[in-house]
C-alpha cells in the first residue's frame, strides 16, 4: 500500500481544495462570458471552447473536493456510489476536454487551409453532432467499466484511489488512454504543424517574389485577433501536455507506486490543467478579454446597484418613518 507522508496529504489536499475553488470560478466566468458575448458565440470555434471550459468546471466541481477528502483522510471514506461516480467523471471529462482540443484544431486548420470549405464544414447541424460525438464517446466508454461489461470501477487498496480495475484480467484503461489521450494527441501535434508550416512557407514564398500570391494564408494573418487566437488555442495544448505528461511518465516509471512524494506532485499538476485555461484565454485573446472584461463589469454594475437602490429605500423608510 502506498503511503503519503503527512506533509504531502496536506499539500495535495490544500492543493485540491484551491483548483476546487479557483477552476469554478474561472470556468463558470468563461461559460457566462462566452455565452453573453454575440460576437464569440456566433464563432464556432466559441462552441470547443465552451465544450472544453464545461468539462473543466465538472472535473473542477466533481473530482477536486472527493479528491481532497481522500488525502486528508488518506483513505475512501465517502462509500462504493461515489467511488464509481469518480472515476466516471475524471476519465470523462479528461477525454473530452482531449477531444474538445482535437475539435479546436481542426477548427484552426480548416480555416486557415481551407477557408472555402470553412462555412459548409461548420454549421450548426454539424458542430452539434461534432460536439455530441466527443460527450457521447468520452462518457459512454465509460458505462463498460460502470456496468462491468469491460472492467469494473472500484477502490485500488494500494493508492486508495477510486478508478478502472480489472475484470477477467481485462480493462478498458489502455483503451480510453489510447484513443481518449494519444491519438488525439498525435492528431493535434501533426495538424498545428501542417497549420505553421503552410504559414511559414506561404510567407517566405510571398516574400521572395513580393507578390499577392497565397492569399488566403496571408489574409488570415492579416486579421491580428484570429493569428492570436490560434496560438492560445496552441498555448493551451502544449500548457496541457506539460501538465499531464510528469503523471503519465510517473505512472509508467515507477508504477508500483515507490516514490509517493513524486505521484503526489504529478497529480497536483496535472489537476491544474483544468484551472489554467481561462488565464491563457484572458492574456492571448483580445476578445476573450473583452468578454471577461464586460461580465466583470457588469457584475460590479449590478452590485453597484443594489447598494444604491438598498440606500435608497432606506432613506425612503426613513422619510415615511419622520411623516
Amino acid at each position: 500500500m502506498v503511503v503519503y507522508s503527512y506533509t504531502m496529504s496536506i499539500f495535495a489536499t490544500i492543493s485540491a481544495s484551491l483548483v476546487f475553488v479557483f477552476g469554478i470560478i474561472g470556468n463558470l466566468l468563461t461559460v457566462i462570458a462566452l455565452l453573453k458575448y454575440h460576437k464569440l458565440r456566433k464563432h464556432p470555434t466559441t462552441a470547443f471552447v465552451l465544450s472544453l471550459s464545461i468539462s473543466d468546471l465538472f472535473f473542477c466541481a466533481v473530482n477536486m473536493p472527493l479528491t481532497a477528502i481522500r488525502f486528508h483522510h488518506q483513505q475512501w471514506t465517502l462509500g462504493d456510489g461515489l467511488c464509481k461516480v469518480f472515476p466516471v467523471f475524471f476519465y470523462g471529462n479528461v477525454a473530452v476536454s482531449v477531444l474538445s482540443m482535437v475539435g479546436l484544431t481542426l477548427n484552426r486548420y480548416t480555416l486557415i487551409l481551407h477557408p472555402s470549405r470553412y462555412s459548409k464544414i461548420y454549421t450548426p447541424i454539424s458542430l452539434a453532432l461534432q460536439l455530441f460525438g466527443i460527450w457521447a464517446f468520452s462518457f459512454g466508454i465509460m458505462l463498460l467499466p460502470l456496468f462491468e461489461i469491460w472492467g469494473r470501477l472500484g477502490l485500488d487498496e494500494e493508492t486508495f484511489s477510486c478508478t478502472i480495475l480489472k475484470k477477467d484480467d481485462s480493462s478498458p484503461k489502455k483503451f480510453i488512454f489510447l484513443f481518449g489521450v494519444l491519438v488525439p494527441c498525435i492528431v493535434i501535434s501533426i495538424s498545428y504543424s501542417c497549420i505553421f508550416y503552410t504559414v511559414h512557407k506561404q510567407r517566405a514564398k510571398v516574400k521572395a517574389h513580393s507578390a499577392s500570391g497565397g492569399g488566403r494564408i496571408e489574409s488570415f494573418f492579416r486579421n491580428k485577433e484570429d493569428c492570436r487566437l490560434t496560438v492560445t488555442l496552441l498555448t493551451i495544448y502544449l500548457c496541457f501536455l506539460i501538465c499531464f505528461m510528469p503523471l503519465m511518465l510517473a505512472n509508467v516509471i515507477d508504477d508500483d507506486g515507490s516514490h509517493a512524494n513524486l505521484h503526489v506532485f504529478a497529480s497536483v499538476l496535472a489537476w491544474m490543467s483544468a484551472v489554467i485555461n481561462p488565464f491563457i484565454y484572458a492574456i492571448g485573446s483580445q476578445n476573450y478579454r473583452h468578454a471577461y472584461t464586460k461580465l466583470l463589469s457588469e457584475m460590479c454594475f449590478w452590485k453597484t446597484n443594489v447598494e444604491l437602490r438598498s440606500f435608497d429605500e432606506i432613506n425612503k423608510s426613513r422619510t415615511v418613518d419622520h411623516l
